[in-house]
């Protein structure tokens, strides 16, 4: 959008005080003349009448008040009230946003409005309820286990863990740009929630956008991250066609700055360094009508890559991340 910022002439601000302060100046000089000639000639003299010397005193406080109205006007920006506290022409008093239109969006909450949900991937009880998450739910196009345990570094650090860690700080960010956030458990339960049931918490938040966190246990050697992406799939209770396109759109925002936040490479065991991977057996992606991602942030079975998820700031990175990724498919 093309518009003109160049500041607005300040000629015709000083020319009209000159005036004033001229007008201003001659009328005291010229009533005073007549005083002098009054007293001079005596009340029965001839002098002028009292509506002349009432209209000459009318006259000087109409000027003295166009002088100050006048400076008033010039000295503060868009003039009228120097308190600042008056209704600009055209606006709601006491709103200063136009009449009949919505107030300016705040520039420091910019995803003010939008729902996010974050699905923590995993749970760190699954461990103890085996028989419930290995229990078989429908995912639209065959069945699968509720949920699972999910993996851990060598050292015992789970994923379940990071995934949570992870989750609140990423939260704590889109809170801080206006977001209204939703998780789909934060340690609260037994186990799960079911693969079926994740995707149902955002469907039923109407969510703008979800990212399942996760991270992978791949072989040592396989490096990076990758998003996984929704496959366009059609079948039982399954039928993505309306947000492969949206959430591919949200997942290359995540790769671009996830790169950029946390300096690592993307995968360089699939997606042929992309950073995407498109799956059609994933549940929470099958299920959903909402734009949805999976990102696996790193691989735990690689000694390198456990040393960057189990460093806290490392994970802040992570999660800035992913939160400039879902503010720039949001404000897009």
């Amino acid at each position: 959008m093309s518009y003109d910022e160049s500041p607005q002439p300040v000629r015709s601000r000083f020319g009209r005080n000159r005036l004033t302060l001229a007008t201003a100046a001659l009328v005291p000089t010229a009533l005073a003349g007549w005083l002098v000639w009054q007293g001079l000639s005596g009340e029965d003299g001839g002098g002028p009448p009292a509506a002349a010397g009432s209209a000459a005193s009318a006259a000087a406080s109409s000027a003295a008040a166009s002088a100050a109205a006048s400076t008033r006007d010039d000295d503060v920006p868009g003039g009228g009230d120097p308190t600042g506290t008056s209704p600009a022409s055209g606006t709601s008093a006491g709103s200063g946003t136009p009449a009949g239109s919505a107030p300016p969006a705040d520039p420091a909450q910019p995803l003010a409005g939008k729902v996010v949900v974050v699905d923590p991937g995993h749970n760190p009880r699954n461990r103890d309820h085996t028989a419930e998450i290995n229990q078989q739910v429908d995912i639209g196009t065959a069945s699968k286990e509720c949920d699972t345990t999910g993996t851990s570094t060598d050292a015992g650090y789970a994923e379940a863990e990071f995934t949570l860690d992870v989750a609140h700080r990423l939260r704590t960010l889109l809170r801080e740009r206006g977001a209204t956030v939703t998780f789909t458990h934060d340690d609260d339960r037994p186990f799960g929630p079911c693969v079926d049931e994740r995707a149902r918490i955002g469907n039923k938040a109407k969510a703008d956008a979800v990212v399942s966190v996760h991270a992978d246990g791949s072989a040592p050697g396989n490096r990076g991250f990758h998003v996984i992406l929704p496959a366009l799939v059609k079948g039982g209770g399954a039928d993505t066609s309306g947000i492969v396109g949206p959430s591919r759109e949200l997942g290359e925002r995540i790769v671009g700055n996830f790169v950029r936040e946390t300096g690592m490479a993307p995968a360089n065991y699939l997606g042929e360094g992309t950073g995407l991977d498109v799956r059609d057996d994933l549940g929470g992606l099958n299920l959903s009508t909402v734009p949805k991602v999976f990102i696996e942030c790193g691989n735990m079975r690689d000694s390198r890559d456990a040393g960057l998820l189990t460093d806290a700031k490392w994970r802040q990175k992570a999660a800035r991340g992913l939160a400039d990724g879902i503010d720039g498919f949001l404000r897009n």
